[in-house]
């Protein structure tokens, strides 16, 4: 799933960003239009987190993506929809820039963690 508007090298610059969200790839727990919030800092991410990442092979590429393991100090990363594959499948150890937080738009509401 990639983040709408995600430039070329774009990163995110606040402590809490709003990003919007395409594609399947993280279905049923985001949507392909669904707006989320993202956290920048705090606490670090965890495996079951949704993070947005970007893929060391693909960096101009900014994804939003389950946390699934450290790895060569990054993170293997995946949607939660196993029939797309453009994760860390695809495209290798991906680093989290930030942990999505809450989707507030068009259904409210926290995007938890999921146990791995």
């Amino acid at each position: 799933m990639a983040v709408d508007g995600g430039a070329p090298g774009a990163r995110l610059r606040r402590p809490l960003t709003a990003v919007g969200v395409t594609g399947p790839s993280m279905s049923p727990t985001l949507r392909h239009g669904d707006a989320v919030l993202v956290r920048v800092g705090g606490r670090p991410a965890r495996p079951g987190d949704v993070v947005v990442a970007v893929f060391r092979s693909r960096p101009e590429l900014l994804v939003v993506k389950r946390a699934v393991r450290p790895q060569d100090g990054g993170w293997w990363v995946r949607g939660d929809n196993d029939l797309v594959t453009d994760d860390s499948r695809a495209y290798g150890v991906a680093d989290v820039l930030g942990r999505v937080v809450l989707r507030y738009w068009p259904r409210p509401g926290r995007v938890s963690r999921r146990s791995l």
